[in-house]
């Protein structure tokens, strides 16, 4: 398949979200020296989650954006609001011991409740609704879904029958529903997040690029016409991050996925298709993801490689997958296709910790799976400035591992490798 490098502005990319949402931001430019609390590098869902918990505790907060409030993927991705904090935290029980796990697995709880619960307390309009499935293609899949569901009461199994009331595709062999997983808009509940952190004194600056960050128990930011001086700093550019924090860019890995979303729907179209309001992805390390929007459209995506490219032709590669789930929508109209970077950690946890034991901290590598993640990770970083770092020193024990192959190699080497998981999918 031809790639190419994705085409990025300082202003938010053609997407859906982008054209609902419920407003543009309009920050100004940071123009001064200045001096806070705390100042944070990135207006995504990590950036704007930590101004806010700190916000609510009284602290001075300043928020640096390169671009726009969501711009990166906290505004493009697939609206999928997951429990769950990483991928398989058990794996770390040698270095973080039981106690741990178990405290990173209620994180996986919590993090979704910190969403709703925020929803709720600033009536953010974001079209939050409630229920998920995960879809079989192989019988293997349905082996595991039986596995997991024996230690997770909130997981329905779902034959291919009862999955088809669900999602009604041929193509699935089964899966499982969750109630208390759902979706939403997710550049509108990034925007109502900032305005609500705004709203408790911090202060937003937008088109305000950093150029240099100097690690000290007082750090420095700077930006091209200003500067911010602060008791704590906290790094949340994740994949966008790039060449301005070595120790981070050799960490994560930033990967690209697609998404499409149609023209609006008939009711025909939507009960021969997604007969219930659900998200949805399928097990496959390659993944599908899809769901309708509030104005009743398909949202999918997918296309996630470790190459960084997109293809040309994104609209024409995703309906060819939406054809696949949905034979009877292979000729509906494209409204909407865009792209964004992932920032992929090589063991799939969400890395928090502190650079050069300096008061700069840093919340990066969600692997695809931030939503609700991110949340987590601005709370255990207003509590670690908050002087309480019993969460935060669990989450500095995992290893933060640097990508094999430094950065000639690295992604060669990753694409190899995901191309060998997508044999296994095949088979």
């Amino acid at each position: 398949m031809l790639l190419r490098r994705s085409q990025d502005s300082t202003e938010h990319t053609a997407s859906y979200y982008a054209a609902s949402a419920n407003w543009q931001t309009n920050y100004p430019k940071l123009q001064n020296d200045l001096n806070a609390d705390v100042v944070i590098v990135g207006g995504g869902f990590s950036g704007v989650a930590a101004a806010l918990e700190l916000s609510e505790r009284g602290y001075e907060v300043i928020l640096l954006e390169a671009n726009r409030i969501g711009w990166g993927a906290s505004g493009r991705n697939g609206g999928q609001l997951i429990g769950g904090f990483g991928n398989n935290p058990s794996a770390f029980r040698r270095t973080i011991g039981p106690e741990g796990v178990d405290v990173v697995e209620h994180m996986g709880v919590e993090c979704v409740d910190i969403v709703s619960e925020r929803i709720e307390k600033y009536k953010i309009d974001c079209d939050l609704k409630w229920g998920w499935c995960e879809v079989a293609l192989k019988k293997r899949h349905l082996k595991a879904y039986k596995n997991w569901s024996s230690d997770e009461p909130a997981i329905q199994l779902l034959n291919r029958e009862e999955m088809r009331q669900f999602v009604n595709s041929e193509l699935y062999l089964g899966g499982y529903y969750r109630e208390d997983w759902g979706h939403l808009h997710p550049l509108n509940l990034c925007l109502g997040e900032a305005k609500a952190a705004e709203g408790l004194g911090a202060k937003i600056f937008e088109k305000s690029k950093v150029t240099a960050i100097k690690y000290s128990n007082n750090p420095v930011i700077s930006t091209e016409n200003g500067s911010v001086q602060a008791r704590f700093a906290i790094l949340c550019g994740n994949a966008y991050m790039t060449k301005l924090v070595p120790y981070l860019d050799a960490r994560v890995l930033p990967t690209v996925s697609c998404i499409i979303a149609t023209e609006q729907l008939s009711d025909d179209q939507i009960n021969r298709t997604m007969s219930r309001d659900v998200a949805v992805c399928d097990s496959r390390t390659a993944l599908d993801y899809y769901r309708l929007t509030a104005d009743k459209r398909l949202l999918m995506g997918g296309l996630s490689n470790y190459t960084g490219l997109e293809p040309p032709n994104v609209s024409d590669v995703m309906r060819s997958h939406m054809a696949k789930v949905f034979p009877t929508l292979k000729s509906v109209g494209i409204d909407y296709a865009w792209s964004g970077k992932i920032g992929v950690s090589i063991r799939r946890m969400p890395q928090l910790g502190r650079i050069q034991d300096s008061n700069v901290l840093y919340a990066t590598g969600y692997s695809g799976h931030g939503l609700a993640p991110t949340h987590m990770s601005g709370r255990v970083l207003a509590e670690a400035i908050d002087g309480n770092t019993y969460r935060m020193d669990i989450l500095s024990k995992m290893l933060h591992l640097s990508w094999p192959g430094g950065k000639i190699f690295r992604r060669p080497l990753m694409a190899a490798g995901m191309m060998f998981y997508k044999i296994l999918d095949m088979v």
